[in-house]
């Protein structure tokens, strides 16, 4: 790891701590990239277990009781979403638990959330509905539904392995254009949500999010190569697995595009996201640990990626702001609120990131 990276994590790492003091027992969504200052929540809505893991992997940093017991209390926190109807259980409780390590407490979590999860799988759509506790229509399939619900699910006995991957395979189905409609040319390659019209049983692409979406081809990469990881049961198909990873890989041009993509593709000149950068560089680095002839590219990508955000994108000390804020993160393109923000989910994974880098954490568990 080089220098620059170590003193990244440690400033990334602080951020945590000074963010914990601000935030209290309510949850950060996103901060002001003018002075650091985080609009929050109460229960933590999807992001919450990003702040959990941003908890527990400063606990592994520092190594002190105080900060595991900071970050055991906020995963009990989000104890109440494991009976909520949504398919962001997988986002929660997977990323606020993975790097729990042996807590108990965080694994009990988890267990729970993971048989909830299982209940709530539709065998005959092959998938855990978006569901309706954030609003909207409950038969979603969104490419966010994906990362973080196929480990968990996998994690409850051989019925859910067989969940996790009729789950991530349908979601390939769908996202990467092959709903079985008569609209499959007109939509592109790639749709991050779909719509199930109950009266036609079609599935049918949603204009939000807009297929531009950077931030989904990121998500789908890291749900791909978590499965890669995972034993055959979870992987369903590995040899089709491979095969999606490379056209994310190539027709995302993950590898040969800019560091830090457009938010939306359609809009090469509106705002861009690092968190769907940060995002694309821990799905490289697990990607680089599955076994294929292009591990060392992977592992060289994931590298220049992180190494781009913490060289171009993260505050350093002094200008009125907090040091460790990873900017230039976009919650929204269309409706554009917080378009320049530091997000929590950004931070998580770019903590990941250099983790995984410093040897702090194995990616290939996380």
């Amino acid at each position: 790891m080089s220098a620059a990276t170590g003193r990244a994590l440690a400033a990334v790492m602080e951020r945590v701590a000074v963010t914990a003091a601000e935030v209290g027992h309510r949850f950060p969504l996103h901060a002001d990239p003018a002075d650091g200052r985080w609009t929050t929540t109460g229960r933590g809505s999807w992001t919450g277990g990003f702040w959990a893991g941003l908890l527990w992997l400063r606990a592994r940093y520092t190594g002190a009781e105080s900060d595991r017991r900071a970050a055991a209390a906020c995963t009990a926190r989000l104890a109440p979403w494991a009976g909520a109807d949504t398919a962001t259980r997988g986002l929660i409780f997977w990323y606020g638990t993975a790097a729990a390590g042996d807590d108990a407490g965080a694994a009990e979590i988890r267990a729970r959330a993971a048989r909830a999860c299982l209940a709530s799988c539709d065998p005959e759509l092959g998938i855990l509905p978006w569901g309706d506790a954030l609003g909207g229509p409950r038969l979603l399939a969104r490419v966010d539904a994906v990362p973080g619900t196929v480990p968990l699910l996998a994690g409850a006995g051989p019925a859910g392995a067989a969940a996790a991957a009729a789950h991530l395979h349908r979601h390939l189905d769908l996202c990467l254009g092959r709903t079985g409609g008569a609209d499959d040319d007109a939509s592109g390659w790639f749709r991050p949500a779909l719509r199930f019209e109950t009266a036609t049983a079609r599935w049918r692409p949603c204009e939000d999010p807009p297929p531009g979406w950077s931030r989904g081809q990121a998500w789908l990469l890291l749900a791909v190569a978590d499965a890669m990881l995972r034993p055959s049961g979870a992987a369903g198909d590995p040899a089709r697995l491979t095969v999606a990873a490379a056209l994310l890989l190539t027709r995302g041009e993950l590898l040969t595009g800019r560091p830090v993509p457009p938010a939306d593709t359609a809009l090469p000149d509106g705002p861009r996201d690092t968190s769907a950068a940060a995002i694309t560089a821990v799905a490289l680095l697990k990607l680089a640990r599955a076994p294929g002839p292009r591990a060392e590219q992977y592992a060289l990508r994931g590298a220049e990626i992180l190494d781009h955000l913490i060289r171009s994108h993260l505050t350093g000390e002094g200008g009125g702001r907090p040091a460790g804020m990873l900017l230039d993160g976009c919650y929204d393109a269309t409706a554009r609120p917080a378009v320049r923000h530091e997000l929590v989910w950004g931070d998580f994974f770019l903590a990941l990131g250099l983790a995984a880098l410093h040897g702090l954490v194995d990616i290939t568990r996380v």
